[in-house]
Formats: structure tokens, C-alpha cells, sequence
């Protein structure tokens, strides 16, 4: 099994572990889902679910680091400060909309989040939006608006959360990009996760409930699940190109709808199919023309030299 798996490509490595990353993070969802709600015992503050989140996956890390003794180098904690707190509000309004709607669109619309980056990415990082770009951006923001199912009485509430959770998020990946420039991967994931783990201890100190034999294993799992999920992205990111493995992160999607069908008996309807479609159409379209982007620089860079 272990050579089967050494004969294969970087590319190949680096999907699988995605897919894996993937089943990781749906897992992640569904288990707040289930500490939301009464699945486990009266539910929790989506507050001490992100805390539970942080704490666990602090202390999986500070093992790691404990063990392997990386090297810290100059950190630039602004952006790491300004970074962890809008992962941190991101987390904790996804955790607050999947305890609400179904698991398959809370994370369909948590893959507006490229589109959000790509919007910041003009004024803060000079980048050039082109019209695929633009039209990646306008199916998605269309599907997300089916998700949100308006209607002459109301919007959900709880996917505007999930909205403005993709939107902090996308905030998010603009403080990544500048950080990723110095700074190794662990490191990131490191003081990230440092910085979360005291934001949310402080927040869930106001809601705190004693939880339940059950929940406490819920919260632990996790902490860990989210320390693997990244984990695993982190090491994808170093054997393939970015445009080449985020199509495969969209599987997140197929887990998040199964996990939820087997624990919850949730169907997703054909709002929440045709949503889907028109996010990960335009998710997919603005990958593949950021791949596109890559490709003719790296060709125009080549014919130079």
C-alpha cells in the first residue's frame, strides 16, 4: 500500500489530500451542527464551539511544534492579528449558520469566499479583475441568492450568517496571501491558532455552558479534524499548483450533503442543488481562469529568458 501510494505524481499526492482535507472539514461541520443543536445535549453557544475549535487545535499543534522544534521567524503579528480575527468571526458565523440550515448550503456558500477575496484582492493587493473573473463572481453571487431563498416576507437569517461568514473569510485569504509571502506554513498555522485559540477563549467566556460527556468528544474531535484538514491543505499546496487542486476542494460539498443525509436525514431541495451548481460553476470557472492567468505569465516569463 505504502509503495503504491510513493509511485504516485505530486498532483496525484496532492488531490488525494485534498479530498481527504475535504471529509476533515465537512467533518468539522457536522459536529457543530450536532453541538448546536440538542443532538448531543442541550446545545452550545456557537462562541464555545469556535472556542472548542481553536483549543484543540492549539494544543495538536503546540505538540507538533513541541516535537519537531521549527524555527519561528519574525512574524509580522498585525497581520496575524488582523488575519486570526477574521478567521475567527468567519468560523464562528459558519459554526452559527450550519446549526441552522442545511450543512450542504451553509457550505455551498462558504465557497463565495475566492469571490470576496477576488473583490478585495482590486483595491488592497492592485489586482486586474477581467470579464471570466467578473462572471465567475456574478453566477456565484446569483446561486448564493437562491440559497438565501428571498421571498416577499423575509430572507434566512441564517444564510445571511453564512454569507457574511464567506465575506470575513474571503478578508481572510487577502491577509493570507501578503502573510504566505515570509512566512513558512506552519508558522502560520502556529500563531493563527495561538491568536484564535486566546480571541475565542475570551468571547465563550461570556456564554459558557458545562458541556456534556458527549460534547466535550465532539469538541475535541473537533479541534483535531481542523488541525488535520489544515494540515493536509498545507502540504497539497506544497506539491501542486493552487489552481490545479482547488476544483478538488469542492468536495467538501459532497461530504457536508452525506454527513447530513446520514446523522440528520436532511435532503438537500432543488434550491439548494440549483445554488450549489451556480456557486461551484462560478468557484470552478474563476479557478480555471486564475490557472489560465498563471500559465501566460509563466509562458511570457520563459520567452524572456
Amino acid at each position: 500500500m505504502l509503495a503504491s501510494i510513493k509511485l504516485l505524481s505530486d498532483n496525484t499526492k496532492a488531490a488525494l489530500l485534498i479530498v481527504i482535507a475535504t471529509s476533515f472539514v465537512a467533518g468539522t461541520m457536522i459536529l457543530a451542527k450536532s453541538l448546536g443543536t440538542d443532538r448531543l445535549g442541550a446545545g452550545l453557544h456557537p462562541l464555545q464551539i469556535s472556542a472548542g475549535r481553536f483549543t484543540f487545535a492549539w494544543l495538536a499543534l503546540i505538540t507538533v511544534f513541541a516535537i519537531r522544534r521549527p524555527p519561528i521567524h519574525s512574524p509580522n503579528l498585525k497581520l496575524h492579528i488582523s488575519r486570526s480575527v477574521l478567521g475567527w468571526g468567519g468560523v464562528t458565523l459558519m459554526f452559527a449558520a450550519a446549526a441552522l440550515i442545511p450543512l450542504s448550503d451553509a457550505t455551498a456558500i462558504s465557497f463565495l469566499n475566492p469571490v470576496f477575496a477576488m473583490v478585495l484582492a482590486i483595491p488592497f493587493l492592485g489586482e486586474k479583475v477581467g470579464r471570466y473573473r467578473w462572471l465567475a463572481a456574478v453566477m456565484a453571487l446569483i446561486g448564493a441568492l437562491v440559497l438565501l431563498r428571498p421571498s416577499a416576507g423575509s430572507i434566512q437569517l441564517a444564510g445571511l450568517l453564512a454569507l457574511a461568514a464567506a465575506a470575513l473569510m474571503g478578508a481572510e485569504l487577502i491577509v493570507m496571501k501578503i502573510i504566505t509571502r515570509k512566512e513558512s506554513g506552519f508558522q502560520i498555522l502556529l500563531l493563527n491558532n495561538s491568536i484564535g485559540l486566546c480571541i475565542s477563549l475570551t468571547a465563550a467566556a461570556f456564554v459558557w455552558q458545562a458541556p456534556t460527556t458527549l460534547q466535550w468528544y465532539a469538541l475535541i474531535a473537533l479541534g483535531l479534524l481542523m488541525a488535520c484538514a489544515q494540515t493536509c491543505y498545507i502540504t497539497a499546496m506544497r506539491m501542486a499548483d493552487a489552481s490545479y487542486i482547488a476544483p478538488f476542494s469542492y468536495m467538501t460539498l459532497v461530504f457536508a450533503a452525506f454527513y447530513d443525509f446520514a446523522i440528520f436525514a436532511q435532503i438537500p431541495d432543488r434550491f439548494s442543488v440549483l445554488g450549489a451548481v451556480l456557486i461551484l460553476s462560478g468557484a470552478i470557472l474563476l479557478a480555471w481562469r486564475e490557472s489560465v492567468q498563471k500559465s501566460r505569465k509563466f509562458n511570457s516569463m520563459t520567452k524572456r529568458a
